[in-house]
């Protein structure tokens, strides 16, 4: 009997302590907020997840394009003796555009043309336009464009840029359109821009002229600006 009664004083002592200890030692349970936070940081990590998962094509690529000048054209149109406008273009110049062609976003855009290239069909006027009255192409070799912004607007892209002309550097905006895209039978993917603009050549320190007997002049001072130009996708 002292035996029964002394291991049962025992055993109710031990079920006492392991109690006491579980209480004691087991974690604690999260709250309302705490057990919010896991759920949302849960979610978190599954939706990152699933982005990773996704194919490389679905996010956004900005790509090299090169402008192709055997397919593209840098025009300019200037009012001669006020009463017709006489055309001219460059042809020799190199640029580039970043573009994502999906997302039809520019990056950036840059174009470099030689000076000395332009012709207005008309040898004795190019050369008076090459020389100090206009553009005096031995100081200044080349004209220069960079991308600042690009907004679009529609259908249509508003470009501000930075125009170094006649060692002068100015901001020229341009409005153009991305006409579309397409793959060439060699294998080449290309793109086609249309765009538009204007500047005063004063501005870029251009300021020969003559009056006429009429009272007009010879040269007008708006130059207006029309360019097509092809890219290829850089591979």
């Amino acid at each position: 009997m002292f035996l029964e009664t002394h291991w049962l004083r025992r055993f109710s002592t031990l079920g006492r302590m392991r109690y006491q200890q579980f209480t004691l030692t087991r974690p604690e349970q999260p709250r309302g907020d705490d057990m919010r936070h896991r759920r949302s940081w849960i979610q978190g990590i599954a939706i990152a997840g699933l982005l990773a998962l996704l194919p490389l094509g679905a996010q956004a690529e900005t790509a090299r394009w090169e402008i192709d000048p055997d397919h593209s054209l840098i025009e300019f149109r200037v009012a001669h003796m006020v009463i017709s406008k006489t055309s001219g273009r460059f042809t020799d110049y190199r640029g580039f555009i970043e573009m994502d062609a999906d997302a039809k976003t520019f990056k950036a855009i840059e174009a470099t043309i030689k000076a000395e290239s332009i012709d207005t069909n008309h040898e004795k006027r190019d050369g008076h336009l090459r020389n100090a009255d206009f553009m005096d192409t031995k100081q200044f070799p080349t004209i220069n464009y960079t991308m600042k912004s690009a907004q679009k607007d529609g259908e249509s892209y508003k470009v501000v840029g930075l125009l170094t002309l006649h060692g002068v550097t100015k901001e020229v905006p341009l409005t153009g359109t991305l006409n579309g895209i397409t793959k060439d039978p060699w294998g080449n993917t290309r793109a086609g821009f249309t765009a538009d603009g204007k500047l005063n050549r004063k501005d870029f320190g251009m300021v020969w002229n003559k009056t006429l007997d009429t009272g007009g002049l010879v040269v007008g001072d708006e130059v207006q600006i029309h360019l097509d130009i092809e890219c290829i996708k850089a591979k």
